[in-house]
């Protein structure tokens, strides 16, 4: 078992354990009724993932954008069906389903993550061979997979990237979200899910044709698309918000970076992302990778240890060109000739205020 010693030593905790005198917070001023298998109301997990008040403990938003969209996606999970995020990458898609795991199950981490090599194992379940050869089929031989525990236990599984996945992988959550049922024909038995099961899946709208998900599938799931952050302000929240969190966690020996510099990256990312300025008056070229949120979050994050490491600790111009390479040029060839055209046309021009960062992109770049 864990100790509080430990877990300070964790690279990255998981929500319920980062956010935990949150949850508790909620759960003892929590007046609404509370569905069976579920730790809160869905009023309070609303509460958790937008943030409010529990008491005199303030929530923070763990979601920052489209309340109606966290409420259907709750409300999906209060009946039998199971919900399914889409979005562009960088939209907060695990994020959200990290956080409505451990709001309502209490532990977010029965995961299968979607993979080229995920096997309908990691869906149901498999064996563990030495006892198998040993004793044949026996329940303590039998190793269950993340899914076959969340029904075992009433809990919610998660299941990232699932169109990362071969199509017969897929469809062995068909019978499951139909039946609510695992048959294990070794042992001659049926395991039942509990009440309060449920699945969360994320897929990449950048992953279509790449494992197309089966009608018979998707009619299993609720389907809520994320949207990239509506606005300016919108996204700089997001990063704001998520900067500082990383760098309290990291303990990054930097100044968290200020508004002019926040302004700045999602300015660039937003443009290139939509493939034209702010102002709509120019049309742009779009570097060939991603250029989400989640990018400009761990440019920030990566130009502060690289200011705490190598500089005096205030964030320059030139951590974040170094950032801004890094995130924007991952095809060589094309994604130079995309990122020197925007810095000549678009940055160049936009007077004194971006002069020290052009020169520095500038020289990155070249």
């Amino acid at each position: 078992m864990s100790t509080p010693e430990s877990l300070q030593d964790t690279m990255r905790q998981s929500a319920e354990l980062l956010y935990a005198h949150e949850l508790e917070a909620l759960r003892q001023h929590d007046s609404g009724k509370i569905p069976a298998g579920w730790q809160m109301s869905p009023q309070s997990v609303l509460t958790f993932i937008t943030g409010g008040q529990a008491g005199k403990v303030p929530i923070t938003p763990k979601y920052i954008g489209n309340r109606r969209l966290v409420e259907m996606a709750i409300a999906t999970l209060v009946t039998d069906r199971a919900l399914l995020l889409i979005g562009e990458p960088g939209t907060a898609k695990s994020w959200l389903s990290e956080n409505l795991a451990a709001a309502i199950y209490g532990h977010s981490n029965l995961v299968v993550q979607g993979t080229a090599g995920t096997s309908e194992e990691h869906v149901r379940y498999s064996w563990n061979y030495a006892m198998l050869l040993a004793n044949g089929p026996t329940p303590e031989a039998l190793v269950q997979s993340p899914i076959m525990r969340a029904m075992e236990l009433g809990g919610i599984a998660r299941f990232e990237e699932i169109s990362r996945c071969a199509s017969e992988v897929q469809d062995a959550l068909i019978s499951i979200l139909s039946e609510k049922t695992i048959a294990v024909p070794e042992l001659g038995k049926e395991m039942n899910a509990r009440k309060g099961f449920s699945i969360i899946a994320t897929a990449n709208t950048r992953d279509r044709g790449v494992n197309e998900m089966s009608a018979a599938l998707k009619r299993r799931f609720n389907i809520i698309v994320l949207p990239a952050p509506s606005s300016l302000e919108n996204e700089m929240d997001i990063v704001r918000k998520r900067v500082g969190e990383i760098a309290f966690a990291y303990d990054l020996q930097a100044a968290v970076p200020a508004d002019e510099a926040l302004l700045k990256v999602v300015t660039i990312f937003r443009e290139l992302r939509s493939g034209m300025t702010l102002d709509r008056k120019d049309k742009l070229k779009s570097p060939a990778g991603v250029i989400s949120t989640a990018e400009a979050i761990s440019l920030l994050t990566n130009s502060m240890a690289l200011a705490a490491s190598f500089g005096n600790g205030e964030l320059t111009d030139e951590d974040l060109a170094a950032g801004l390479q890094g995130a924007i040029v991952k095809d060589d060839d094309k994604d130079r000739i995309v990122w020197k055209e925007y810095l000549d046309n678009v940055m160049k021009k936009r007077g004194e205020q971006w002069r020290g960062l052009y020169q520095a992109c500038k020289e990155m770049n070249e």
